[in-house]
């Protein structure tokens, strides 16, 4: 795994991992969503696309068997994850259970 990542996902702010591949039709409706998480959120949370094809140690250390997988991370924990299309209302609300909480 990439030390970047690592670093990323090490965070005190959540970062929520979208797991993706240019190929995948359902993939290509999550990133409005994902725009409309971040509006709610702002520099609360960070949001990040790996590519699955390109990253495939990354998506089978996490386990990623389907796509699209939604992984939230904080302080390098995994914290929640949605498979398939999950929509804003239900993202929000798990992203806010770790924003902004003390560990």
């Amino acid at each position: 795994m990439s030390r970047r990542f690592k670093s990323i996902i090490k965070s005190e702010r959540p970062v929520l991992v979208d797991f993706y591949a240019d190929w995948c039709e359902p993939c290509k409706q999550i990133p409005p969503i994902l725009k409309k998480v971040k509006n709610n959120f702002k520099e609360s949370v960070r949001i990040i696309k790996v590519n699955v094809d390109n990253n495939p140690f990354i998506a089978s250390h996490y386990q990623v068997r389907s796509i699209p997988t939604l992984i939230l991370f904080k302080k390098g924990d995994v914290q929640w994850t949605g498979v398939g299309i999950v929509d804003a209302s239900e993202l929000s609300s798990e992203i806010s259970k770790h924003v902004n909480k003390q560990a």
